[in-house]
């Protein structure tokens, strides 16, 4: 056996530590945002735009697949500079949001049903519909603190920090797969198989 000095030793004890901290590191890395929520361990997270015609076309797919798989579908909001009132819309989203998520995730997919016929004029319109439909408040000023556009902005940092692109981004996330705790959906004829496997250990 190797005769190792007090302070080689020591060296060993402060690598190996490193080391340990490093492994411990690398699995800590993955954004939050890529993880499923508390209680799930398989989850379909998506970032959208509301004024994005492909969201569109992919929401109605992932809800169905979120409901035959029983797992939860995680939704951001991705507004892109270039749609002239998703940003908007997302606020509103977020105000209804604040009565129920599901209130919030039914106005998302309000928008969409409705989304070639809204403009910047008209959004307000539509949104004081589906408040009045829903027997819920919509008032003169929605956001007057701002609040509801933080987590907007929040939400568009976080696509920002895992380098988004491009509306809908969509994930499957996964707790059961430590080494790869994600994949992204490229299309969408591929989002059951993505998740079966996914969801084997």
């Amino acid at each position: 056996m190797m005769n190792l000095s007090k302070n080689q030793f020591g060296l060993w004890v402060l690598v190996l530590l490193f080391a340990a901290c490093a492994c411990v590191a690398a699995i800590d890395e993955v954004n939050p945002v890529l993880r499923p929520p508390k209680g799930a361990q398989t989850a379909i997270v998506v970032f959208e735009d509301l004024q994005c015609p492909q969201c569109r076309r992919v929401a109605p797919i992932l809800e169905q697949a979120s409901k035959t798989y029983k797992i939860p579908l995680v939704r951001h909001d991705f507004p892109l500079p270039m749609h002239n009132w998703s940003y908007d819309a997302a606020v509103m989203a977020r105000y209804f949001d604040a009565s129920s998520k599901a209130l919030g995730n039914e106005f998302r997919d309000y928008i969409f049903s409705n989304q070639l016929e809204i403009n910047p004029k008209n959004l307000r319109g539509y949104a004081e519909k589906f408040a009045s439909e829903h027997k819920v408040d919509f008032p003169f000023v929605v956001d007057p603190q701002g609040k509801y556009a933080a987590e907007v902005n929040a939400d568009r940092d976080q696509g920002k920090a895992i380098k988004l692109e491009h509306t809908p981004t969509v994930y499957i996330v996964s707790s059961r797969h430590p080494e790869r705790p994600y994949v992204e959906m490229k299309d969408a004829s591929q989002l059951y198989s993505l998740i079966d496997a996914m969801m084997k250990e």
